[in-house]
């Protein structure tokens, strides 16, 4: 009976050795599974550069393209009396009434030829008259006031 005594606990033994065997493997398989996925390289952060800003117009190209709308507005105008309030506002623009408007009908070799001078008052009232502005400016000078004080067109 001390035999059969020692091999059932030696047996038992084993028994139990391999069922804590196979359940530390088992355990080691899950914890495989469970195990969270590495984490992902970490991604450079681009930083938006704003994008650059156009140089600031200057008085002049501001001056230019109120003109340019202004006499359009002028030749467009449906009656009189809209072509004779575009005018006045137009011509609050201006240094005065009388302020010289230069026609370039020709230009060779850097001379340039001009149809006859002008005021723009008389030009204005001329893009009311033919509702047709053929003209656009060239060159344009202004006074200490940043009121137009001499204007130069071409055709267009």
């Amino acid at each position: 009976m001390k035999v059969n005594l020692i091999t059932s606990t030696l047996n038992r033994s084993l028994v139990f050795a391999l069922v804590f065997i196979l359940a530390l493997g088992a355990c080691k398989s899950k914890k495989k599974a469970v195990q969270p996925e590495p984490e992902p390289a970490p991604v450079e952060r681009v930083e938006e550069k704003p994008a650059p800003q156009p140089p600031a117009p200057t008085a002049e190209e501001v001056a230019v393209e109120k003109l340019e709308n202004a006499f359009n507005s002028v030749a467009a105008a449906g009656n009189t009396g809209i072509a004779n309030q575009s005018i006045e506002q137009t011509l609050a623009m201006f240094s005065n009434q009388d302020t010289p408007v230069l026609i370039v009908i020709h230009e060779e070799n850097g001379v340039k030829d001009y149809d006859e001078p002008t005021t723009i008052r008389k030009y204005l009232e001329y893009l009311k008259d033919t509702k047709k502005n053929l003209n656009f400016i060239s060159d344009i000078r202004l006074d200490a006031n940043g009121k137009v004080s001499e204007l130069e067109l071409r055709r267009k």
